[in-house]
């Protein structure tokens, strides 16, 4: 399982990477205004109800079914399921596509009620959501195509295939001369993406030997399953999603550039959320759904406290990082072109905010794959929305103090009561069984992230004026001593106290033999 972990959280990694070199791009030619206001809205729409209907309910109802399926039904009548859902799903996208050309200036109105003060952002918006919309229909067949993937144990075209997304975008801004204003040029890569991305998808189903069939829908015992998981999945996806339209929705009413500090603070603050936890999700929803159905919840159990484990030693230092030097980290990514010291600033204060629920957002999908891996997905569904619900009420109160900066805490408060819920829940249903291996980890990330944050803090100064000749590259330069230092802190670290509680983690064990 770990060798997997490593592949998609690689891939992933490289995703990521294409992601931050496509955002520098967009700071440079957008920079943090009007243009990249609109473009984000645009953007986001199709994007959250994606995140609704596809990755996050979509899989956690389709992959344990398909894996049950398969384990007690065999392997063609999986792949009937699969073509039957993949017919639905065609019909069902085509509709919602017309639905939302249709009613878009009401969706712009539900989503960015402040743009309706700015006609011209506004007309704006309206065009280019409707140049990004039909990559919801193409991005939820790619969600079918790399969940079955996922359940047969081929992760890597499914972690490559969002880095066509980042190229076809940065490719499009490139070529902005061509396009009315960058925003458009930035649209248009959304929609190449889409396309782009199912022929990619469909090409790794055929060479995996799966196949792309359709079939037509029969209501059958599997059908009426997957839908009874499905509907609390999508309410539960949804609740993290009420959380994000919020943000849209209240940052439009904020001055110009606020979509965009929260924007450039958000693709720091998911550069580990998505290598790590969504790589660890990725993985070990598949294990554990096999595993529970083979009867080896020792098994199960193990996998999901080793994920855990994981996860939280390689996000510790992200989360001292922006906490600590959040300014920084936001100068060398972005600050160049029109994105300048003031915009990196307020994005600054949106980074640390974030930062405050890191830990607590990459233990979710861990946590909850026992839930899901058992096909309950009402427990994780009510926890989900009583999260929200106190994270909305939070955003509304502390916008008013701290603008852009107040969603971002708002949103760590709600990650934070997700996965103590979660946990305190999982483990009554005795669906989460913390070890010592668990609790070593935990112990020796502790003191390891203490020592990364003496570094961190004893480091920046000097080195801040060791760099300040480089001008432009002072802040790059910086970041990576930093980083580079605290590498060497932080890896060694945990590495001696690993060995010296004899914790064999497999992803390290490998490693180590290949070097023999």
């Amino acid at each position: 399982m770990f060798r997997q972990f490593a592949s998609v959280g690689g891939l992933t990694l490289l995703s990521r990477l294409s992601g931050f070199a496509r955002d520098i791009i967009m700071a440079y030619v957008l920079g943090a205004g009007r243009l990249a206001d609109a473009f984000l809205v645009a953007f986001r729409i199709p994007n959250h109800f994606r995140a609704i209907f596809a990755e996050g309910a979509f899989n956690a109802a389709y992959i344990p079914t398909y894996a049950r399926i398969q384990i007690t039904e065999g392997p063609t009548s999986a792949q009937k399921f699969y073509a039957q859902l993949f017919s639905m799903l065609i019909v069902s996208q085509l509709l919602l596509l017309a639905l939302a050309w249709w009613f878009m200036p009401q969706v712009i109105d539900l989503l960015a009620p402040g743009y309706r003060a700015e006609p011209a952002k506004f007309a704006l918006a309206l065009r280019l959501t409707r140049i990004t919309f039909p990559y919801l229909a193409c991005i939820v067949l790619v969600t079918l195509h790399s969940a079955t993937l996922n359940a047969n144990r081929h992760f890597a075209a499914a972690a490559f295939a969002p880095i066509l997304l980042n190229v076809s975008i940065g490719a499009c801004l490139a070529l902005a001369f061509l396009f009315p204003n960058a925003a458009y040029a930035a649209s248009f890569g959304v929609l190449l993406a889409g396309f782009v991305q199912m022929a990619f998808i469909m090409l790794a189903l055929r060479r995996a030997g799966i196949g792309e069939a359709l079939a037509w829908p029969r209501w059958d015992a599997d059908m009426a399953r997957f839908f009874r998981i499905l509907g609390p999945a999508v309410i539960g996806s949804a609740g993290v999603q009420i959380a994000i339209f919020a943000d849209t929705i209240i940052a439009s009413t904020l001055p110009d550039g606020a979509q965009a500090s929260i924007n450039y603070a958000d693709r720091l603050y998911l550069l580990p959320v998505g290598v790590i936890g969504v790589a660890a999700g990725t993985v070990l929803l598949p294990e554990m759904s096999r595993r529970l159905a083979n009867q080896d919840a020792k098994g199960a159990f193990g996998a999901q406290n080793m994920t855990l484990a994981v996860t939280l030693a390689l996000t510790a230092p992200f989360f001292v990082a922006f906490l600590m030097v959040p300014d920084l980290v936001l100068k060398a990514a972005f600050m160049r072109g029109r994105f300048n010291a003031g915009d990196a600033a307020a994005s600054a204060r949106v980074l640390f905010a974030y930062a405050l629920g890191l830990l607590a957002l990459v233990s979710i999908r861990p946590v909850v794959a026992g839930f899901q891996a058992e096909g309950d997905l009402k427990t994780p569904m009510y926890i989900s929305l009583a999260a929200v619900a106190v994270n909305v009420t939070l955003k509304l109160g502390l916008v008013q103090h701290l603008g852009a900066a107040g969603l971002a805490g708002a949103t760590a408060v709600g990650a934070w009561i997700n996965v103590l819920l979660l946990a305190i829940f999982a483990y009554r249903r005795r669906l989460f069984h913390p070890d010592a291996t668990l609790l070593i980890m935990m112990a020796a990330t502790l003191n390891s992230a203490m020592w990364l944050t003496v570094w961190i803090y004893g480091a920046t100064d000097p080195l801040g004026a060791f760099t300040a000749p480089l001008h432009g590259w002072a802040a790059p330069v910086q970041v990576i001593l930093l980083a580079g230092g605290g590498a060497v802190i932080y890896g060694g670290f945990m590495l001696a106290q690993l060995r010296l509680f004899n914790i064999n983690v497999p992803l390290l064990a490998r490693l180590k033999r290949q070097a023999k």
